[in-house]
């Protein structure tokens, strides 16, 4: 049998019918019992004393799993710090017939050491025996700071988003209210329902939740709704056997193909429930994708907030969506998956063609959601499937052929862009096409970045106003990898610059964002950071204050 390391789980179960949805597959409700027992039990192994559920948050569901595979779970303690420990959770299926494994969850939950009366404990520090295991403990450092200063940064965004109204649903038709997603249900702790600490099972409150929640998001899309991800279940107070566990489940917001429910709890003792008067123990905020009788996939209707509680909660799920961002692209360390091209001069029409063509079909894609506007700073982001794309968009006083000469000489980019420390021509392919050498800052402790991309520029033809600056990355044998650096990647990024008058533009920066240069964006995206609003403020400030040198 593979060796476990010291505070790792590992649990196997059968998928049987009782386990099942309707759909035959595993019910998410069964699978964060499991996946909550065994996190408790890794916890208690490291600290060799109880512990409880303080929060279970980042968790994925990337597949299904169905009536007769088998499910596995690993959970294992990355970091502890004082009292507390994350641990994270992988949860894999397995078909008996083929073996094939595939990837269901990934989560992290953080659990608090609760040694008996008032005996005092500080926990050891984790055995590190690989170098995924250093990776995970200088991560899990990451996610605490982010879970730590969660409440300020959605205080933050939920400041920031008062400031300007979201016009989107004002203007569309078939906006809905979410009224009619409401969903209440109690349930009567007994003792098959409480951990071996007596009080109620975390994993089982989840469940609860996890139920209440499904049928709020049926009742809007009217189809089959499944758990995608949950933001966050935080453990705020605990019950115990004979409490009335109240839920309260409803429809926050939708975003194109998935919707956010928010779920509370309160618990009730025998004298709290006759004076109406509960303890809020628990919240959750889950998200949903949908698919109908045929498989396909739903896309929800925008909703339209109605009374002052809707606004609050319609803002509050664009903030945790931010935030949810933050968290995705960051600090879950993914590992990259090259897409650069081999530079060929044989083919150079074809690729700076091509180049120029994918920052149009970007720029052209559906489902844009904004994530902050400022006087001259709108800030949108697009996720399709695991790649997200941001757009940045920006009032310019200055007239768009000067704009497009500026931003189309990248050796310039320096002058405004922190994120770029030099930007040098290595290849003049022709009058517009270059290929560019630049190299970036450390960031977050890492060797610092460079990067060889092919800038193509583009003037409007006669019936278009729109300039294009497309940059990707290639691979060029002449200038290889260097040990100073981390070679990374751009995707596809750049500037299309469009004339108001004669002048003023807009200019719309686009970025699908690569895992090397996620860290760049993370703080922004996560609402910790206003790095994009910053770098988007010089460069309006280059653009309008440059003279013009012909």
């Amino acid at each position: 049998m593979e060796r476990q390391a010291p505070g790792e789980v590992r649990m196997s179960r059968a998928v049987g019918p009782a386990h099942a949805n309707a759909r035959g597959e595993l019910g998410a409700a069964q699978l964060l019992r499991w996946i909550d027992a065994a996190a408790c039990l890794a916890a208690e192994k490291h600290a060799g004393v109880s512990c409880v559920t303080a929060s279970v948050d980042d968790i994925q569901f990337e597949e299904t799993a169905r009536v007769g595979q088998v499910i596995t779970i690993k959970a294992k303690v990355t970091r502890a710090f004082s009292t507390s420990m994350e641990i994270s959770i992988k949860v894999v299926v397995q078909d008996v017939f083929t073996g094939v494994e595939k990837l269901v969850s990934v989560a992290f939950s953080t659990f608090v050491a609760k040694p008996a009366g008032k005996e005092k404990i500080h926990l050891k520090p984790v055995t590190l025996l690989t170098e995924q295991d250093h990776v995970q403990h200088n991560l899990a450092s990451e996610r605490r700071k982010v879970r730590l200063q969660h409440e300020d940064t959605f205080k933050n965004l939920m400041k920031e988003s008062s400031r300007f109204d979201d016009p989107i649903w004002r203007e569309e038709d078939g906006t809905v209210s979410t009224r009619g997603t409401s969903v209440q249900s109690i349930e009567l702790v007994l003792p098959p329902h409480a951990n071996h600490h007596g009080n109620t099972f975390g994993g089982q409150i989840m469940a609860w939740m996890e139920t209440v929640a499904t049928i709020s998001a049926s009742r809007l899309c009217r189809a089959h709704p499944l758990l995608k991800s949950v933001d966050m279940f935080k453990f705020r107070g605990p019950s115990t056997v004979g409490d009335r566990l109240v839920f309260n489940a409803i429809v926050n917001n939708t975003f194109q193909t998935c919707l956010e429910v928010g779920v509370r709890v309160e618990a009730f003792d025998c004298q709290e429930w006759s004076e109406g008067r509960g303890r809020h123990i628990n919240s959750a905020f889950l998200i949903y994708n949908a698919v109908n009788d045929k498989e396909e996939v739903v896309t929800f209707p925008r909703i339209k907030p109605m009374s002052k509680d809707d606004f609050r909660r319609y803002r509050g799920a664009i903030a945790r969506k931010r935030i949810r961002l933050g968290r995705k692209y960051v600090i879950s360390h993914k590992e990259e998956i090259p897409f650069c091209v081999h530079w060929d001069t044989g083919k150079q029409v074809a690729l700076s063609h091509g180049n120029v063509e994918a920052l149009k079909k970007l720029a052209a894609k559906s489902g844009w959601e904004v994530i902050s506007a400022a006087e001259k700073i709108k800030i949108y982001t697009l996720e399709e499937h695991d790649i997200l794309s941001i757009w940045v968009e920006k009032h310019v006083e200055r007239p768009a052929h000067l704009v497009y000469h500026l931003l189309s000489d990248f050796t310039k980019r320096p002058l405004w862009d922190p994120h770029c420390t030099s930007c040098e021509v290595i290849e003049r392919v022709s009058e517009d096409n270059q290929i560019y050498y630049i190299t970036c800052p450390v960031v977050n402790g890492d060797k610092p970045k460079d990067f060889v991309v092919l800038v193509s520029r583009r003037r409007p033809l006669e019936d278009c106003k729109t300039f294009s600056v497309a940059a990707k990355s290639v691979i060029l044998p002449s200038v290889p990898p260097s040990p100073q650096y981390m070679r990374s990647e751009i995707r596809c990024a750049g500037f299309l610059i469009c004339a108001i008058d004669n002048s003023s533009c807009t200019v719309s920066y686009f970025n699908q964002i690569s895992a090397s240069i996620s860290s760049y964006f993370a703080g922004n995206l996560g609402g910790w950071s206003t790095s994009i609003e910053e770098t988007a403020a010089s460069c309006i400030r280059f653009l309008e204050n440059t003279v013009d040198d012909g």
